[in-house]
């Protein structure tokens, strides 16, 4: 399905919004707006693995999808232990949650908002941006030696309550 005219415009206002935030934090950042797409991707460095960041305004419908991929291939005799322990990430999250690909191994974390009908300002987007790196930041690591064989799953679970 097309995006309307209205559409296009709100996701315009959108993404203008997102870039004049990540602008007023001074991060650096690069944008695709080629085939109707309104894309931002950035890295932001945290406490261990750089986090490369990719928010998406979908016109058509209407919405805001920050990804992020995490850097761990699983391997296949770690991948159901990785399955338990990103469900046990996602238990109780607010915002955001990991998907996880069995089949392939891969990790990525999702936080969407949506713009129906609505306009979000810069503090929105300020807060997707940081609960996001946030929480990125506190299992990529866990995420990585669990997939390296460096920590149990009882250490994951250990470490979820600190």
């Amino acid at each position: 399905m097309a995006a309307t005219q209205q559409q296009m415009q709100n996701a315009e206002n959108v993404f203008n919004t997102i870039t004049k935030m990540l602008d007023s934090i001074k991060f650096h950042y690069e944008t695709d707006t080629s085939d109707g797409m309104f894309m931002v991707t950035c890295t932001v460095n945290g406490d261990d693995i750089p986090m490369k960041v990719f928010m998406f305004v979908r016109p058509e419908r209407e919405i805001v999808s920050l990804l992020s991929p995490i850097p761990v291939k699983v391997p296949e005799d770690k991948r159901v232990e990785m399955a338990l322990a990103v469900t046990m990430a996602n238990f109780g999250m607010i915002d955001g949650s990991f998907d996880y690909d069995l089949e392939r191994g891969e990790i990525r974390f999702r936080l969407t908002e949506s713009f129906v009908e609505s306009l979000l300002g810069a503090e929105q987007f300020r807060y997707m941006l940081g609960v996001s790196v946030n929480t990125i930041d506190r299992f990529n690591d866990r995420f990585l030696m669990l997939a390296k064989g460096m920590m149990t799953l009882e250490q994951f679970t250990d470490a979820l309550s600190k």
